[in-house]
């Protein structure tokens, strides 16, 4: 089952609070997404750090409920 925008936000929200979320869809299929993450939390963090955090907030969602995330970190 693929993962709805909301639901992407809202787990990168529950993880990064103060996160400001840019999601574009890649293949209007729910499935494929790319995101750009800006949060205080990655300040100081090499940038593979920083997608962990992110990739953690979906657990074992990620790669099956959502196939696919770009993913782009940003310090605000």
């Amino acid at each position: 089952m693929p993962m709805p925008g909301p639901e992407i936000e809202r787990l990168i929200k529950q993880a990064l609070p103060d996160a400001i979320i840019e999601l574009t869809a890649l293949a209007n299929d729910n499935d494929h997404w790319s995101a750009t993450v800006t949060s205080e939390a990655f300040r100081g963090l090499p940038r593979v750090r920083q997608h962990q955090l992110v990739n953690a907030a979906f657990g074992d969602r990620l790669g099956t409920e959502l196939h696919a995330l770009a993913l782009t970190t940003r310090v605000p």
